[in-house]
């Protein structure tokens, strides 16, 4: 009998991703996947649509979010990752944090528009916002300058504009760590600390982000992901060992691309514990 095939980190047209909630679930179904969380970026507008794909498909859906906190490492703030998975989408604590984040998404957004207008780029609120189906991120920026031939592709974007240092970022005062785990622990959930090595820290302060984030109570962390090498993901699987952190899966997917797919290459080394494991009581 084959082995379930896990993704808990994904996004759809309700935050980044392009595809909508029902065409992502489509998509996992192609890919094999039999377990799916819906993790779009500080929002569960997303969850009912596919919910309803994942019932005709089989799949089982996990309830997941991605909370966008605030945390200090090596020498400034830093913006970290918290996923929830298997909340109580109803909870009054989920959802007036979520308002609280969605307002500041889109004070952000308009002053990166704002931003960009002084750089001689006019109406870029209202092109991201055209190619948005939820809030208006920084991905549906990079879109528009793609479209409008300011850049190349989406990465040219960030370098050039949208990433911390450039002139059309701007910073956003998350949440942080310690309440968003408390958040999603009032609202029944598992809070797991997303992708850790992808901050652009030293393994030296991504050790220490993990330490603080044991502390603060969190229960798990991304251990597999796409695109890894072994010694990464036995790396990270260490680091859950020695701070008791559940072991969870995602591609963070966004778009079909070849290097992010769903489902794929997320095995887990055999010496963790499996975040399914209590998630799937």
């Amino acid at each position: 009998m084959n082995e379930k095939i896990y993704d808990l980190h994904c996004h759809s047209t309700a935050s980044d991703g392009v595809l909508s909630p029902a065409e992502l679930v489509q998509r996992a179904a192609e890919k094999g996947v039999n377990v799916l969380a819906l993790c779009d970026h500080d929002s569960i507008a997303g969850l009912a649509e596919a919910r309803t794909a994942c019932q005709k498909q089989g799949i089982h859906l996990i309830n997941g979010v991605e909370i966008s906190t605030c945390w200090s490492g090596q020498g400034k703030d830093r913006g970290i990752h918290i996923v929830g998975l298997g909340f109580d989408e109803t909870s009054p604590e989920m959802t007036a944090l979520l308002a609280k984040q969605a307002a500041l998404r889109l004070d952000r957004a308009i002053q990166i528009g704002e931003k960009l207008a002084q750089l001689g780029i006019p109406d870029a609120y209202q092109g991201a916002k055209a190619l948005a189906s939820g809030e208006v991120t920084r991905a549906h920026y990079a879109r528009f300058l793609v479209q409008i031939g300011k850049v190349s592709n989406d990465t040219q974007a960030f370098k050039r504009y949208l990433s911390a240092g450039k002139p059309a970022y701007v910073k956003a005062d998350w949440v942080d760590i310690a309440t968003a785990i408390d958040v999603i622990h009032q609202a029944g959930g598992l809070a797991v600390l997303a992708h850790p090595l992808r901050y652009n820290m030293t393994n030296r302060w991504i050790k220490r982000l993990v330490v603080d984030f044991s502390q603060w109570h969190g229960d798990g962390i991304e251990v597999a992901g796409c695109g890894q090498s072994p010694d990464q993901r036995q790396l990270i699987a260490r680091w859950a060992n020695e701070h008791q952190l559940l072991a969870s899966v995602g591609s963070d997917f966004h778009f079909p691309c070849a290097w992010i797919e769903l489902g794929k290459s997320l095995t887990l080394p055999e010496n963790v514990l499996p975040i399914w494991q209590r998630l799937l009581q």
